[in-house]
């Protein structure tokens, strides 16, 4: 596959603050990645560095095959970062005009991309008329004028309401669909699992994960237990090597697994073992649950 942009121990600290540390990963053409984290893990900062408006302060980065200097491979970059940022008196279509002068890319594109993000039918729309989901939408449009090879958002949906959000992903999807290579930073484990093919996990600036979001939810999953004797099903679950962990929740035990097993195995281990279930659930974990036990590890 492509490279399109590749990440070598980059670092950046604001005075004592270490912001990003040492990240590496790489974006391969034709997915959509997602970096998530709660706010102030660094997704910002990162997204920054790469798009030269943040100075790194070690690593390096280089986009595509690194032959071409940053200012230049920037060119094939779409980019929103801050908040859609138009003239509120001009038209959508006006607005987009200008912006096809900034990037010396011609005009004819503005209705085709328009039509993409579901706003053709009013580019002759002032801006200050526009909903938060329109001027999103908006700039995405804007964002797509000179057809890069990866758009990058940053936090596409933020303060948007749940028919906005649903609106921004399916541009997202659609956009992807059509070849284009996606970086977004979300705070949103949900925006990540529905929209992303690949996902990069940061927690105050370190990575804590790198990879595909199915691969994330590889795990073998868990059972739910439950049996009138509880202290001797938690006793026969943690003799058995197959668990790597197990706790109590209200009266029910989770045993989270190493490898694969059905229940009818577990069920006939235990009855060998003298414990009979009166509640017996395989379940595989979630992202969020897989995020939880990542984050927690670092605590």
């Amino acid at each position: 596959m492509n490279t399109i942009l590749t990440l070598n121990k980059l670092t950046k600290h604001y005075g004592p603050i270490k912001a990003v540390q040492e990240l590496s990963f790489t974006i391969e053409k034709g997915n959509v990645y997602g970096i998530l984290g709660p706010n102030g893990s660094g997704k910002s900062t990162t997204l920054g560095m790469v798009l030269n408006v943040v100075n790194k302060t070690d690593g390096n980065f280089h986009w595509f095959d690194g032959s071409d200097s940053t200012h230049n491979a920037l060119k094939k970059v779409g980019a929103i970062i801050e908040r859609p940022n138009f003239y509120p008196f001009m038209t959508a279509a006006q607005n987009l005009q200008l912006v096809c002068k900034i990037k010396e890319v011609d005009t004819s594109k503005i209705e085709e991309k328009l039509e993409l993000v579901g706003l053709l039918e009013r580019k002759n729309s002032k801006f200050s008329t526009f909903s938060l989901g329109m001027k999103q939408r908006l700039a995405i449009a804007s964002a797509l004028l000179n057809d890069p090879e990866i758009l990058i958002l940053d936090e596409p949906t933020n303060g948007l309401d749940p028919q906005g959000i649903h609106q921004i992903r399916e541009i997202i999807k659609k956009i992807a669909s059509g070849g284009t290579t996606i970086l977004l930073a979300s705070h949103l484990l949900d925006e990540v699992e529905k929209v992303c093919s690949h996902v990069v996990i940061l927690r105050q600036g370190k990575k804590l994960y790198s990879g595909t979001v199915d691969g994330m939810n590889a795990s073998h999953g868990f059972f739910t237990l439950k049996s009138d004797n509880l202290e001797s099903l938690k006793a026969a679950l943690e003799q058995h090597p197959d668990f790597a962990s197990v706790k109590e929740e209200n009266g029910t035990l989770v045993a989270f697994l190493k490898h694969p097993m059905e229940a009818s195995e577990i069920n006939r281990y235990l009855f060998d073992k003298g414990v009979v279930l009166s509640h017996l659930v395989h379940r595989k974990e979630s992202l969020e649950e897989q995020f939880l036990q990542l984050t927690k590890s670092l605590n």
